[in-house]
């Protein structure tokens, strides 16, 4: 099925129906009970989830499979935001021509980036990435500012040109008159569910996303990056010169980024210099790593892991943690607030850190990983019930 062996078109079928159904699996709590606080199916935060979904698994393909870690990724984020707003501007709030701008965009840099820092490979190639972000952040933030508005962040006013404009097109970013913002509720006793057109948007474009690094992974090309990662010198000792692949594996994982900040341009038409800083970069790193740098599935469970944790941890403050506790006598709530009280809301981080230490120390593999011995242990059960059920006693 579309060129995929049986496990990897039962893995893309499953990853789809998991997305289409995420409004649903993401809200298992009743609206109006404590609980729901966890819920996590609300569009904006869906969105997020599979925009930067798309962001590790093209970072996935350059540090997974090349293993040459970039720390700039962002720069090709912050860009492809910044194409897609201007085509905002000037023709109309349509999300096609922002989209194929902001990949086109952001492919353009990575050759011209990518060409001059996979020069050096290692420590180098990682910081000379580092380099061309902040670089691309000072532009943006204070030396470009005609075209990015500096600090203040590019936006859409109403005296822009916007020549494909109709009379009744929206006023808000949109799919040929479909809103981006729209969104319908379904409810069923006590739960509410939400679908958005915008998070269906960004979920189409992750599967198609996760197809083509399906395709990658499985292909010739992809084994030569394997390679590259694998020895490289002897690779280059066979007569096969590395830097065309590595510079594609750039060039392609530039424009997964690409595709992710204009998408992220068509959810809020609003973007700034903050999407290029190096902690964008560290972000998705850490987002590959956590899910499970060099798996196909990983960086998306990595990349919601995070979302997840910024967008629900965050939120979480005293008054809330007193709510919870308030069956436990005085003293004992108070106490339990004031341990719980530095790893929610703003020390959401501190909660990311240990989850991030220990996955790096007990799953090296990260999430998948994680998710293997899960099933291998079922699995091994599975077969020793199998077997004592089969052996008869002695006699």
């Amino acid at each position: 099925m579309l060129g995929l062996d049986t496990k990897d078109t039962r893995l893309l079928i499953i990853v789809a129906i998991m997305v289409m159904a995420a409004p649903i699996l993401l809200n298992p709590f009743p609206a109006d009970s404590a609980m729901a606080q966890f819920n996590a199916g609300y569009p904006d935060l869906m969105q997020r989830f599979v925009i930067f979904g798309i962001f590790a698994i093209g970072f996935n393909i350059l540090f997974g499979l090349t293993g040459y870690l970039s720390f700039g990724h962002a720069a090709f984020l912050g860009m492809g935001s910044y194409a897609a707003v201007w085509m905002f501007k000037l023709l109309s709030y349509n999300v096609v021509p922002a989209i194929l701008l902001s990949v086109i965009v952001a492919a353009a840099f990575s050759v011209v980036i990518g060409y001059i820092s996979l020069r050096r490979s290692g420590i180098y190639f990682s910081i000379l990435t580092l380099a061309f972000a902040q670089m691309s952040y000072a532009l943006a933030y204070s030396v470009l500012t005609p075209i990015t508005n500096g600090e203040t962040g590019l936006q859409v006013y109403t005296n822009d040109p916007q020549i494909l404009m109709g009379e009744n097109s929206p006023n808000v970013p949109h799919l040929f008159g479909i809103e981006m913002r729209g969104t319908a509720d379904l409810e069923l006793g006590a739960w509410t569910f939400t679908f958005g057109n915008g998070y269906y948007l960004a979920a189409l474009m992750m599967l198609l996303s996760f197809y083509i690094s399906l395709r990658i992974f499985r292909s010739p090309f992809g084994l030569m990056l394997r390679a590259v990662k694998s020895n490289q010198n002897r690779l280059t000792f066979t007569g096969v010169s590395p830097k065309p692949y590595t510079l594609a594996a750039f060039v392609i994982s530039g424009m997964y980024a690409g595709l992710a900040g204009g998408l992220l341009a068509a959810m809020d038409p609003l973007t700034g210099a903050e999407r290029m800083q190096w902690t964008a970069s560290g972000e998705v790193v850490l987002m590959t790593i956590l899910g499970g740098a060099g798996t196909l599935i990983g960086p998306v469970l990595g990349a919601g892991l995070i979302k997840y944790l910024e967008n629900i941890f965050s939120k979480i403050n005293d008054g809330i943690l007193h709510q919870w506790f308030a069956f436990m006598p005085d003293g004992l709530e108070d106490f339990m607030v004031t341990i719980l009280h530095p790893f929610i809301g703003k020390g959401w981080h501190l909660t990311l850190g240990l989850i991030f230490m220990a996955i790096v120390i007990f799953l090296p593999g990260g999430l998948v990983e994680g998710g293997q011995r899960i099933g291998r242990l079922f699995k091994r059960r599975k077969t020793d019930d199998a077997s004592s059920a089969t052996t008869k006693p002695a006699e």
